[in-house]
């Protein structure tokens, strides 16, 4: 680690975890059979990850840099609200359609494209993700960004495969669908490099942004992948999908920090 120049980890660690979903959409050139018990068990296994990233990687180190006391776990709550409120906003206004279960949301969706409202749903569902990475390489230490740019990339995998596998369900070309998965993931490198800014700027509240990243997590996880994993029956298999993914990301946790 110390043989390498620190800037050039944090900037791979910034642009790979995006660049997995479209590795993660490869399969589609094999095959496009992929059953939904699968799918879903892949993207709870997704879920499973974001929830052990945000919880060892961003809320437990917001209460730690926060001093570890009563403060500290008000600080970090009020950061995980705010987080999870601004999402909420811009997932109530911005207009935009879930692929998976063509549910349409916002204002003004009847004057923009369906494939549109689909990049906009996928950039609500990204930005948080590469938020987080950035704040995660923000910090003092450099492994625990390592360990959120490693958790989202592979996370980002079952869904890039789920969005090219939606797309040419849509009767996109397969060429077409894989570009476009792989166009989704690069929204997450603005939003790391905007989380590296924010703690750069604002690194005496610390805390409260590694919570507002926390926050912008768990409100992606609970209000898009775990209903769209329980929406198909297969509610179990994707339930151990989560726990899995959990684990995983818990002992690449304990692992690399």
């Amino acid at each position: 680690m110390d043989t390498i120049n620190p800037n050039l980890i944090i900037l791979l660690g910034c642009l790979v975890p995006g660049l997995m979903t479209g590795l993660g959409a490869l399969p589609i050139f094999a095959t496009k059979n992929v059953s939904q018990g699968l799918l879903d068990t892949l993207l709870g296994s997704a879920a499973g990850v974001m929830l052990a990233a945000t919880c060892f990687s961003l809320i437990l180190p917001s209460i730690e840099y926060g001093g570890g006391n009563l403060q500290a776990v008000l600080i970090t709550s009020l950061g995980l609200f705010l987080g999870a409120y601004l999402i909420d906003l811009v997932d109530r206004y911005a207009p935009h359609e879930h692929l998976i279960d063509k549910k349409v949301e916002g204002k003004n969706t009847d004057s923009l494209k369906q494939i549109w409202l689909f990049i906009i749903a996928i950039t609500i569902h990204n930005f948080p993700e590469g938020l987080a990475t950035g704040v995660g390489f923000g910090t003092d230490s450099l492994k625990n960004g390592i360990t959120i740019a490693l958790g989202i990339g592979l996370q980002n995998m079952p869904e890039g495969l789920a969005v090219a596998l939606a797309l040419v369900r849509e009767r996109y070309s397969t060429k077409k669908a894989f570009l476009i998965a792989l166009f989704t993931g690069l929204v997450e490198p603005v939003g790391a490099f905007l989380g590296i800014f924010l703690v750069q700027v604002f690194q005496p509240i610390l805390p409260f942004i590694l919570a507002l990243a926390g926050g912008a997590m768990l409100f992606v996880i609970s209000d898009e992948i775990i209903p769209e994993t329980h929406s198909n029956g297969y509610e179990r298999q994707a339930t151990y999908g989560i726990i899995i993914g959990f684990i995983v990301m818990m002992v690449l946790d304990v692992t690399l920090g």
